[in-house]
């Protein structure tokens, strides 16, 4: 597939050394240091010069691109270059990252007939939501949903206590004989384990395992002692992604938001319902202290500044804060800070890297989810065709031929979740939840969704 990447950024440069492997990729960028940086690393083009403008996109070769994903820091550019993409050179599929909610909110800004853009990302929405899981589920590290939220994953660090923890996976139906689950994968030392029913799990072996979200909480307590549900949340950062969060979270949970601009603390206060909005210095110790940290279940830190959100996060951790999260732009940061004093560092390109992705992925593939900071996939294809011409349909998933490290979790039949098993055979129209550890084998994995040419 020929792609073109507007913007060299953060998400841009993550999302070009996901897809040069598989693809022929081309980055445009008004900046040529960011440029040769990535030139160096990655097998890619690259075009200097602004992404909207028409020659830079003949350029970069927009007249026989097979798709444009535009992720500059501007709106309107990104807005701007599908529709030049669309009117100059018929782009098939055109994606722009729109952050401005004054945009998002006026859908009929993107229908038929109004801008060419194809699909809208919107990164404060996708780790809005990410934070919000997160806090949903105390103990999980990840969580992602699929079919609709009929199905999630989660990923646990097991821990002593956890009454799996010293014995076989297989012990687990025993103990919770009502509810259905599967381990998909277990990171040993950040060495990747394909799961049998004898496998151990030992304590820090990071797990990740399907089921309906009902179960989610359930299956964790297996592999740790749970924490209490969450009560009390500070949010440090009042702009997209504080707002956001605040009000999805206020009719929830007691939540406090921080923020130390005057005008948009007092936008906050008009436009939260029950979430109290407190003018001042996230990092300043004696605020905390006097907004009771030491009670406080989650702080998270998600200003604009890297910097900013660690040593707030560290700060109110060691104030006493029970569990810390920090949202970290650059990617060296992240394995760095994470595991000490802050316990999970949010990266923003993980959580939007997997809605461009679903539309890269060849075959009907409609979720596809970065995991462990782009080292695995999981993703959602749907089963088209008969037994004649697909290589899915009809057989049991013990006869289905996976690429080496890939499993398969679970299947949604309609409204039915099936956590899958080696009996279970796949019918037309399946919705197939794969979990995929090495990457290069995606492609393989593309393939088996892929129907026959006899197909009609």
């Amino acid at each position: 597939m020929k792609i073109i990447i507007l913007g060299a950024g953060q998400v841009g440069g993550t999302l070009a050394e996901h897809l040069s492997l598989e693809n022929d990729v081309t980055i445009v960028d008004i900046n040529p240091d960011r440029l040769n940086d990535l030139q160096e690393r990655l097998d890619i083009r690259t075009v200097c010069g602004p992404a909207s403008y028409p020659n830079v996109l003949l350029n970069a070769g927009a007249e026989d691109a097979d798709l444009l994903i535009a992720v500059t820091n501007s709106d309107e550019a990104n807005m701007v270059a599908c529709q030049v993409a669309y009117s100059l050179f018929r782009t098939p599929t055109k994606i722009a990252r729109v952050r401005a909610t004054q945009y998002v909110a006026y859908e009929e800004l993107f229908g038929s007939g109004a801008l060419a853009v194809d699909m809208l990302i919107s990164p404060e929405h996708l780790v809005m939501q990410h934070i919000k899981r997160l806090i949903e589920h105390p103990d999980a590290l990840q969580v992602v949903n699929f079919a609709q939220g009929r199905v999630q994953m989660a990923a646990v660090r097991a821990f002593y206590g956890g009454t799996l923890v010293g014995h076989a996976l297989g012990d687990m139906k025993k103990h919770m004989p009502q509810i259905d689950t599967k381990v998909v994968a277990i990171f040993r030392r950040n060495k990747a384990i394909i799961p049998s029913d004898d496998t151990i799990i030992e304590p820090d072996d990071e797990v990740f395992f399907l089921a309906t979200p009902l179960h989610i909480d359930a299956v964790m307590s297996e592999l740790r002692q749970l924490d209490q549900p969450y009560k009390r949340v500070i949010i440090a950062g009042g702009g997209n992604i504080g707002a956001k969060l605040a009000e999805a979270l206020e009719h929830q949970f007691n939540v406090k938001i921080i923020e130390k601009s005057v005008p948009r603390t007092q936008r906050l206060a008009a436009e939260l319902n029950k979430a109290v909005v407190l003018l001042g210095d996230a990092a300043d110790r004696e605020l905390l202290l006097d907004e009771n940290i030491q009670e406080t279940d989650v702080f998270c830190a998600v200003t604009n500044q890297d910097e900013a959100n660690i040593m707030s996060a560290i700060l109110a951790k060691r104030l006493g804060a029970h569990k810390v999260m920090a949202l970290v732009n650059r990617s060296a940061y992240v394995d760095v800070i994470e595991g000490g004093d802050i316990d999970i560092a949010i990266s923003p390109q993980q959580a939007t890297i997997g809605s461009l992705l679903t539309h890269v992925r060849r075959g009907d593939v409609v979720n596809v989810h970065s995991l462990r900071r782009g080292a695995a996939e999981a993703i959602e294809a749907v089963a088209h065709g008969d037994k004649q011409t697909s290589q899915v349909i009809g057989r049991k998933i013990r006869d289905i031929h996976l690429p080496k490290g890939t499993t398969i979790g679970a299947i949604v039949r309609e409204d039915q979740v099936i956590i899958a098993h080696d009996d279970c055979e796949i019918a037309p129209e399946d919705h197939v939840i794969l979990f995929v550890i090495d990457k290069s084998r995606i492609q393989h994995v593309e393939r088996l969704f892929q129907v026959g040419i006899t197909f009609i």
